[in-house]
């Protein structure tokens, strides 16, 4: 079951919407202010977002460029061409303006999880990471970290083993073909400037040194 994420304060529009969506059997997580769609999205997977832009608090713009891992369906009174332009150049995957047809509504909501499920494909996820393999970019939490190229590879084949400790050796063996410019000396380096980046988004850690053998994701 799909799992899509409401952010409305508009308390008649927004249990129009979840009566809609329930009817087509999508699970439904409620927020009423842009602060409160962040802190859900931090604990729960979401598969889409449907976002009012006129919220209390963080509005829907500024949501909209904070989250970059999930598809989000704008539903805003707001009408002129250039709110529209604006908020999908800064990422938002669809724009719907109120009043609005259910009909209409569901079809644009099965279009976006239909694009997504394509996307995914090209995704490796362990908890809350996300790595793209088309973009080299990754997410934990939705927020993205920046990693240099060799932090790239690293974090991919970390990722892969799924938990399990790879050793040194064989990680700089895995990686090479993505990078040279990594040793047994310069991995520990980059592995901390991997954790460092990581702390600046979450307060878990994610990568565990096993001594005298290796790293693994924890």
């Amino acid at each position: 079951m799909k799992t899509i994420l409401v952010v409305e304060d508009d308390i008649d529009v927004h249990n129009l919407i979840k009566e809609v969506l329930k009817k087509e059997q999508y699970e439904v997580l409620s927020a009423y202010s842009g602060t409160e769609a962040l802190m859900i999205l931090e604990s729960k997977k979401v598969d889409l977002i449907l976002l009012d832009l006129m919220l209390p608090g963080l509005n829907g713009e500024e949501i909209v460029k904070q989250i970059k891992n999930v598809p989000i369906i704008v539903i805003s009174a707001k009408i002129s061409a250039e709110d529209k332009v604006n908020v999908l150049l800064d990422g938002a995957n669809d724009y719907i303006t109120k009043p609005f047809n259910n009909e209409e509504l569901i079809a644009r909501i099965k279009v976006q999880l239909r694009m997504n499920r394509n996307v995914e494909e090209n995704n490796i996820k362990y908890k809350d990471i996300v790595l793209n393999k088309n973009n080299h970019s990754v997410y934990i939490n939705n927020r993205e970290i920046n990693l240099t190229k060799t932090e790239y590879a690293i974090m991919k084949q970390l990722l892969l083993k799924n938990g399990q400790v790879i050793p040194k050796t064989k990680l700089l063996e895995l990686i090479s073909e993505d990078t040279q410019d990594c040793d047994e000396n310069s991995l520990k380096v980059h592995i901390s400037n991997m954790r460092k980046k990581i702390r600046n988004v979450t307060d878990t850690e994610y990568i565990e040194a096993v001594w005298g053998i290796g790293f693994k994701m924890c």
